[in-house]
């Protein structure tokens, strides 16, 4: 890299439009079951989709002045799955989208299903190549194959294409079973993640939470066995976050925060299904309760990154820096310090 050339922008920054969408989708189940008024919803999706695409925008111009690859930063085995992200969040735009405007909507969601599918073929290919190092495994490999297939179920299914929501859900539900013993394997039995990398870890909680959303979308929220078999994974999983929040207490703010904000507002719009199913005395109450909790961490998260961006490029710049650092430490590779400390220095 020369002196003049920008690294490319770290991957696990479309976390961000990620979160911001999972959390509109809390507020336009607020609007369905609670009565909220929708706009105050459109409003939430309309930031998630000015961050979608100022992020879109920001990794190219920054790639077009960076001497590293396109290809270079999807073959990196910390950074590549998390590319997978672009095309979830469309799915989730198309499919609010449709309900404003039903083709643009449809056109959306079958670009983004499209789209991911073949960067799901292209990765499990190159996966299949060999090669790949234990230690770099992370819980961002739930997106190209769990979380895309689970989130297209959902997405197709708002548009109408009731088959491909079928299909999308087996793939989501298979690789679920693959990818999660993999991951648990190797957080139990290797060095333990980065520390800008834990929040990662906020990542496992989703999977019940999406596939039980995806599930009401095709079939009605309405119990069955399998929803309650979500909702009890969805519980030993939420216990895990709890059990290791005095590890999330001990991590200074990082861009890589906003990886516990999609997770957590997953199980919240899950919960508020279930409590609209429970329906007890005052299950409006516990419902808007949860809405205000995922309320207060988004924004917090948010807050404290546009802080980030208001204390100017060196900030920021050393904010990807960590993101940076944690994947190469992933790696391992011999020549890691030397590219951090390159890129440390220039921030």
């Amino acid at each position: 890299m020369t002196a003049s050339s920008s690294p490319r922008i770290p991957l696990n920054t479309l976390a961000i439009g990620f979160g911001l969408a999972g959390f509109a989708g809390v507020w336009s189940t607020a609007s369905e079951l609670l009565g909220v008024p929708g706009p105050v919803a459109e409003v939430f999706w309309l930031i998630a989709a000015i961050a979608w695409v100022w992020l879109i925008v920001a990794h190219l111009v920054r790639g077009f002045r960076s001497d590293e690859s396109l290809g270079s930063q999807l073959r990196h085995p910390a950074q590549g799955p998390i590319a997978a992200l672009l095309p979830i969040v469309g799915m989730m735009l198309g499919a609010n989208l449709f309900t404003l405007v039903p083709v643009a909507g449809t056109v959306l969601v079958v670009v983004s299903i499209a789209a991911s599918a073949l960067f799901a073929a292209w990765i499990l290919s190159f996966w299949a190549s060999g090669g790949l190092d234990p230690k770099t495994l992370h819980p961002g490999y739930l997106f190209p194959t769990v979380a895309s297939g689970l989130i297209a179920a959902a997405s197709a299914s708002a548009v109408g294409l009731h088959p491909l929501a079928v299909g999308a859900f087996a793939v989501g539900v298979l690789f679920w079973i693959v990818v999660f013993p993999l991951l648990l394997a190797r957080l139990a039995l290797m060095p333990a993640l980065p520390d800008p990398l834990l929040p990662t870890l906020a990542i496992l909680l989703a999977p019940p939470a999406v596939a039980g959303i995806a599930w009401f979308d095709m079939v009605g929220i309405e119990p069955d066995p399998l929803s309650i078999g979500f909702l009890g994974l969805l519980v030993l999983l939420l216990l895990m976050q709890i059990a290791l929040i005095p590890r999330y207490l001990r991590l200074p703010f990082s861009l890589g925060f906003w990886s516990f904000t999609f997770p957590l507002a997953a199980a919240t719009r899950y919960g508020i299904e279930w409590l609209s199913i429970a329906a007890f005395p005052g299950w409006q109450v516990a419902a808007f309760a949860l809405v205000a909790v995922i309320t207060v961490l988004v924004g917090g998260v948010g807050i404290r990154s546009i802080v980030l961006a208001v204390a100017g490029r060196r900030s920021l710049a050393r904010a990807e820096s960590e993101l940076a650092q944690s994947e190469l430490a992933q790696n391992e590779l011999a020549q890691s310090e030397l590219v951090v400390a390159d890129r440390i220095e220039q921030a």
